[in-house]
């Protein structure tokens, strides 16, 4: 029984440092992973009602908490480093997982059943979010000074990209002007940045994760079809569509497929480790 827990202690940390790498980089939402491993929800519960929600489920959280730091400042170095060595194929790699989790997705969003109108809304939200993501990446980039007030509004962006999943801050700060130097007073643990950033994503979060919770209890299916439709819009919009070559796009491939392969034995040995435990 050990054996179990210790290597469900060791997948949750994995997730976390996966979703904790993925809120720091370009064109990834860190929420988009959190649903993406089957944690949103209980994120949101954790943030709407802190107190009760870690007396309940402790034990998810704190290993979930521990690889998060290590993914939000180990991991994200790494992946940067992989970014230098080829961008197409870490995204595409992110891309691949993501898309290895959808059908566990669908399995969650289906857990009280479907129906035409759950679609319409998956249709919807995947129509207009794929327009809104277009228009920003196709805008032009601006130089804005950044000062605590600036670093405040990055972490109001960073709290509803985690809230919201799909909606990635780090794209949004890129064309501002704002992530390098974000990223930058992160690494360095900068107080001048680190302080206004959090108040920004606590302040965030504290207002909307418990609209959202409550949204989530009451129009669970809906809500979660409307999510999915997030997904796979800003999932679509950082394939991989332009390559150096062909050995770059078999790389690609390779990548995207690595991902895949990762994201869907993370999945099975999850389900597995579930079954065997409500056994």
């Amino acid at each position: 029984m050990w054996i179990k827990r210790a290597g469900q202690w060791i997948l949750d940390v994995v997730k976390g440092a996966l979703i904790g790498g993925g809120a720091i980089l370009p064109g990834i939402s860190g929420g988009v992973l959190a649903v993406a491993f089957g944690v949103y929800q209980p994120l949101m519960a954790l943030l709407a009602h802190p107190i009760q929600t870690l007396r309940r489920s402790w034990p998810l959280f704190v290993p979930l908490l521990v690889g998060w730091v290590l993914g939000f400042l180990g991991l994200a170095r790494l992946v940067v480093l992989l970014f230098e060595i080829s961008s197409v194929w870490t995204v595409a790699l992110f891309v691949g997982m993501i898309a290895g989790m959808l059908p566990s997705l669908f399995r969650d969003a289906n857990r009280f059943g479907t129906s035409p109108r759950a679609w319409s809304y998956f249709t919807g939200s995947l129509i207009v979010l794929y327009v809104l993501f277009l228009a920003i990446s196709r805008g032009q980039a601006v130089s804005i000074a950044p000062n605590g007030w600036w670093y405040f509004f990055c972490g109001i962006t960073w709290g509803l990209s985690l809230v919201v999943p799909g909606l990635s801050s780090s794209s949004l700060l890129i064309l501002m002007g704002l992530y390098q130097s974000l990223t930058a007073g992160i690494v360095r643990l900068d107080m001048a940045v680190l302080l206004p950033w959090l108040a920004g994503l606590v302040v965030t979060v504290a207002l909307t994760a418990r609209l959202v919770n409550w949204l989530l209890k009451r129009f669970y299916t809906y809500v979660y079809y409307v999510i999915l439709g997030i997904v796979v819009a800003s999932t679509l919009m950082i394939i991989p569509v332009q390559f150096t070559g062909f050995v770059n796009f078999l790389g690609a491939l390779a990548s995207a497929a690595a991902g895949f392969a990762i994201a869907w034995g993370m999945d099975r040995l999850g389900r597995r480790q579930n079954g065997s435990e409500a056994e």
